[in-house]
């Protein structure tokens, strides 16, 4: 949707003209820039100023939620749930703009085109709704059968690496193996902790036997 009419009449800008995204940040005249900065200004000097004798986020002229039906003094104890359903809302909600904003800086769009975009490979196992074909970097355009048989492999496989990682990472928390680690240093498994900081106590000889194992796995299995 965009609003109909002009966005400066002056410069024979419509709104249906302006891009979508970062690339609108080009196309809004200065004394646009102007008046979005005034507006903002009015709004946190005076409707939405933070009072002391108020909770954070309870501004006189919008009351809970930010919205001016709710402009009455907030309940902190009737009002909680939703309070803090608000707070997560939009810690997601400030994760989500920013993966937003640095998708459109990357690929150009935000729009379906980025998950739907015509593929050689629409039939292929794995596309789904609402992804469908999910190829954001384009590597699949070619429409190479061979190349793409080969990242549909590395996928897969990286995939039930993944997954057997998660329940390797969630089972030390409950379980961990009787006896040593590595004999010769004292190392038990219990002494192993758990994470990332695992890396640096599993010795040299640990790591070397990891890579043979996977190698093995490469060669031959996989």
């Amino acid at each position: 949707f965009r609003w109909p009419g002009f966005c400066s009449p002056s410069l024979d800008l419509k709104f249906s003209d302006m891009p979508n995204g970062i690339a609108a940040l080009y196309k809004m005249p200065a004394e646009g820039w102007a008046q979005i900065g005034i507006f903002i200004a009015y709004l946190e000097l005076f409707p939405m100023r933070q009072e002391k004798d108020r909770i954070p986020g309870d501004a006189p002229g919008f009351g809970k939620l930010g919205v001016p039906v709710f402009a009455r003094k907030c309940d902190a104890e009737g009002s909680r749930r939703s309070l803090e359903a608000e707070i997560n809302n939009g810690r997601l909600a400030m994760v989500a703009i920013t993966g937003m904003v640095a998708q459109n800086a990357y690929f150009g769009t935000t729009g379906s085109e980025m998950w739907f975009g015509a593929s050689a490979f629409e039939g292929e196992l794995g596309v789904q709704a609402p992804v469908g074909f999910w190829d954001p970097l384009g590597l699949a355009a070619d429409g190479d059968a061979d190349n793409f048989k080969r990242r549909r492999a590395v996928e897969l496989k990286h995939g039930r690496i993944c997954m057997l990682a998660c329940v390797g990472y969630i089972v030390p928390e409950y379980f961990r193996w009787p006896g040593y680690l590595s004999p010769a240093q004292g190392i038990k498994f219990s002494d192993v902790p758990h994470g990332i900081a695992a890396v640096s106590k599993v010795p040299l000889e640990g790591w070397l036997q990891i890579g043979l194992f996977l190698g093995h796995y490469e060669g031959y299995f996989f």
